[in-house]
């Protein structure tokens, strides 16, 4: 008799986690409306980039300075991102906190944890 009611209660707890983990994702045109949050912004990088300093852009939703969100891997962090560049055309999920800079949203990464090839 109790074997139903635990089983419902484990499959709406598991429902409700894949639906928790789904709304999680955002396009990068949504990441505006996210900024100082924690999310996963999902996407295909148009362009990748380095600045003068070493500071790597790869930029989603258009080239620079058409692009509506990007990702900020900082020179210290570099060597942790030896393929970067063959991110260019590929879908990525990047997860971490979007801040605002310049009016566009973006996600400073450290760390090839926060970015996953889709």
């Amino acid at each position: 008799m109790h074997f139903l009611p635990k089983s419902l209660f484990a499959v709406i707890l598991t429902f409700s986690f894949a639906v928790s983990a789904f709304a999680g994702e955002i396009s990068p045109r949504e990441a505006v409306n996210h900024v100082g949050e924690r999310t996963t912004v999902v996407g295909v990088v148009s362009q990748v980039s380095n600045s003068g300093k070493g500071t790597t852009f790869i930029n989603f939703g258009g080239r620079y300075p058409n692009h509506v969100f990007y990702v900020v891997i900082f020179k210290k962090n570099g060597h942790k991102f030896p393929s970067v560049y063959s991110y260019k055309g590929q879908t990525l999920a990047i997860s971490g906190r979007i801040e605002l800079y310049k009016g566009k949203p973006q996600i400073i990464v450290s760390s090839p944890d926060q970015v996953q090839l889709r």
